[in-house]
């Protein structure tokens, strides 16, 4: 969950067609884990599922968010309780895997880091290179691990961010519950992440815009980088233009690599994810971020049931996109 702001990239669109739309779709949305969800689903008994939705979101954040003091997550990084929960071991076990399947490149304990650059849940601290390798000394997956549902840490100081995994999760929740309910066609979107099933009101793919990765671009929708066709997919993408600060003439992104203990600063502006789950495109996302453009795309083409689509800056400063292939048949043309 990337609680503070909108970071991701994307925005919804609904397609048009000759088609008579169907009166069978419900749609609502509102806030939650610090920015904006948005669900249409059809209904053909028009039952509106808003209020479950909205508890179902309000226990994910009980859990998972960082900026709730009361949440499960909040107690084990202040090292009041070590019990974990459902949602926790959940992601916990996805963490798991995307690190290791990344070597690393994808980290929840680098919440340390994240704080300390001023992007976290705590205030911004004097950064040096001293200051960077102190923190690096608590930060590392392999300082923490789950035994018989309570988490153990090898040093009291780890803490864990979830962040740029759980709110990928919060969709696959979502999306659960609905199919629980017998709804066959739908789109969840929290916070710019997106799991769809079937087809739209107009009896098409769902259609999901790509924003254009360039600094400030905080208006979703408005600067379109393309347009992807989902159906039965998840889909997340992780961009460093949003949530950012300059000093001294750097650019200090919220993507940090937790081997460096520094932001990411290389030619790779957004990364698009298609898998799936949404919790598994969520993670890996964040995870090309950090590798950079030709780790991740090599990473990606050995990884089944993953497509990716990059945008990045040539020497000249200019948009260069790079896509699995798969992918090129899901882009639409932008009117």
């Amino acid at each position: 969950m990337r609680y503070l702001l909108l970071l991701t990239v994307i925005t919804t669109i609904l397609t048009s067609c000759n088609l008579k739309p169907s009166k069978d779709y419900i749609g609502f949305g509102g806030f939650t884990q610090g920015t904006t969800y948005s669900i249409t689903y059809e209904s053909p008994d028009s039952i509106n599922y808003k209020k479950e939705i909205d508890y179902l979101l309000a226990k994910i954040d009980t859990s998972l968010s960082t900026y709730n003091p009361y949440s499960v997550i909040s107690k084990i990084n202040r090292n009041e309780s070590n019990k974990t929960d459902k949602y926790i071991r959940t992601v916990f076990r996805k963490a798991d895997e995307v690190y290791n399947a990344t070597n690393g490149n994808f980290d929840i304990t680098v919440a340390p880091l994240v704080n300390a650059w001023g992007f976290g849940f705590k205030k911004k601290e004097e950064m040096t290179n001293a200051k960077v390798d102190s923190i690096l000394k608590f930060v590392g997956f392999n300082l923490i691990r789950i035994k018989d549902s309570v988490i153990i840490k090898q040093d009291g100081r780890v803490t864990i961010d979830m962040n740029a995994i759980a709110q990928g999760y919060s969709v696959d929740l979502v999306a659960q519950f609905l199919e629980e309910q017998g709804v066959e066609n739908y789109l969840v979107e929290i916070g710019g992440e997106v799991k769809a099933k079937g087809v739209n009101r107009k009896y098409k793919a769902w259609k999901i815009g790509i924003d254009k990765p360039f600094d400030n671009n905080n208006v979703p929708g408005e600067n379109l980088q393309a347009i992807i066709k989902l159906s039965n997919k998840s889909l997340a993408t992780a961009g460093n233009y949003r949530k950012f600060y300059i000093r001294d003439g750097i650019k200090y992104s919220h993507t940090i690599n937790p081997k460096t203990g520094y932001s990411v600063n290389h030619s790779l502006l957004s990364v698009t994810v298609i898998g799936n789950d949404c919790i598994t495109s969520d993670a890996y996302a964040t995870a090309f971020l950090v590798m950079g453009l030709e780790k991740a795309y090599d990473l990606v083409m050995k990884t089944p049931d993953l497509e990716a689509y990059f945008v990045y800056s040539d020497e000249k400063g200019n948009y260069k996109v790079k896509m699995t292939p798969t992918m090129q048949a899901l882009i639409e043309d932008i009117k």
